[in-house]
């Protein structure tokens, strides 16, 4: 934290306590960067044997390994324990799991603590985001949630390497909270309103992130990946003006900054799972190979649902699910793409 610029932390406690949930690789990056930057967390770790080798080694040799946890990281396979102590929960999860969880936290919780969402996805079951999740199971209040996004690989975090996100709140006191609270020298957080467009973005970029990895591993050139990024930014776009949030919101770091980063940087799942299926490998091994969850898989079903429930057209991420749900011929799909009607770049809801 930044000692030379004292803040109040209004919604978070005078002497902020952040219990992050969720021991893979972002969980754990988000609880070593809070240490570094100076606040003491917890993690939670649900597997207890993963829990306790991380106690005993002072590293997640599973999800991020060679990174030496600091002493003042606490870690617990405890739920209970760890949110008796806890003012701020900062939720790191894979989306699928949220709901259970979070329902396990209201539970426990006597009442509502601010938290912030860091997971990315699509609920596949009811189409819902994770402020809407947390809405229904955990508290209805908009307020007491938050949504941090944007270009951030786990390990580069961890490394001090340079970064910039985005914290989103309705609630313009939970959003500078967390932004002093990340807050380092090596990590800057900017503040935005528009919870629903920073989400929507951060569920797209993935299935974004696996059509341009299929594109570089069929070898398909330079010239295809530009076309898919910035057709699919128009894609996220559309369906985030549809759903209600603000179109500058796409262009900024939770939107194309973090769409860039996922569809070209190595260190992408999604864009690795894009690069096997191009490459033709079966999408059940490629799974395997790639190790941690690729949020992009699930969402792209989540995606199609949701585009034509509120009836968006995202080509795109509907060629994406064909493929990776309905087994869908990778030539034959990119044929389809490429013969769809003539249209001007300026039509905003083709």
């Amino acid at each position: 934290m930044d000692k030379s610029s004292p803040h109040t932390f209004a919604r978070i406690g005078r002497t902020p306590s952040p219990l992050v949930l969720g021991g893979g690789s972002w969980g754990t990056a988000l609880a070593v960067h809070l240490a570094m930057a100076g606040s003491s967390p917890t993690l939670w770790v649900r597997d207890p044997i993963l829990a306790q080798d991380i106690v005993r080694t002072r590293e997640n040799r599973v999800y991020l390994p060679g990174i030496l946890l600091p002493e003042n990281l606490t870690v617990t396979p405890d739920l209970e324990e760890a949110l008796s102590r806890a003012t701020l929960l900062v939720v790191a999860i894979p989306c699928q799991s949220c709901r259970q969880v979070l329902s396990r936290v209201s539970e426990i919780l006597p009442r509502p603590l601010p938290l912030a969402g860091a997971t990315k996805g699509i609920e596949t079951t009811t189409l819902a985001t994770v402020s809407e999740i947390c809405r229904e199971v955990y508290s209805p209040d908009p307020s007491d949630y938050a949504i941090l996004s944007g270009p951030s690989f786990a390990r580069e975090v961890v490394e001090k390497k340079p970064t910039a996100i985005v914290s989103a709140s309705p609630d313009p006191n939970l959003a500078s909270d967390l932004q002093h609270l990340f807050n380092a020298p090596w990590f800057k957080v900017y503040t935005r309103r528009d919870v629903r467009g920073i989400e929507l973005a951060g569920a797209m970029k993935n299935v974004l992130a696996i059509a341009t990895g299929i594109s570089d591993g069929m070898r398909l050139g330079d010239n295809a990946r530009a076309a898919l990024i910035t057709r699919g930014l128009a894609e996220m776009t559309r369906l985030g003006v549809r759903m209600g949030a603000d179109p500058l919101t796409f262009s900024g770091l939770a939107g194309v900054g973090d769409l860039l980063l996922t569809a070209t940087g190595d260190k992408s799942r999604n864009r690795r799972v894009g690069l096997r299926l191009g490459e033709g490998h079966p999408l059940a091994s490629t799974l395997v190979e790639v190790g941690q969850v690729a949020e992009g898989v699930t969402t792209a079903a989540s995606a199609h649902a949701l585009a034509e429930k509120v009836g968006v057209e995202l080509p795109i991420a509907r060629a994406v699910y064909r493929i990776l749900h309905e087994n869908a011929d990778l030539g034959t799909t990119l044929s389809a793409l490429m013969r769809r009607p003539l249209r001007s770049e300026e039509e905003y809801d083709l």
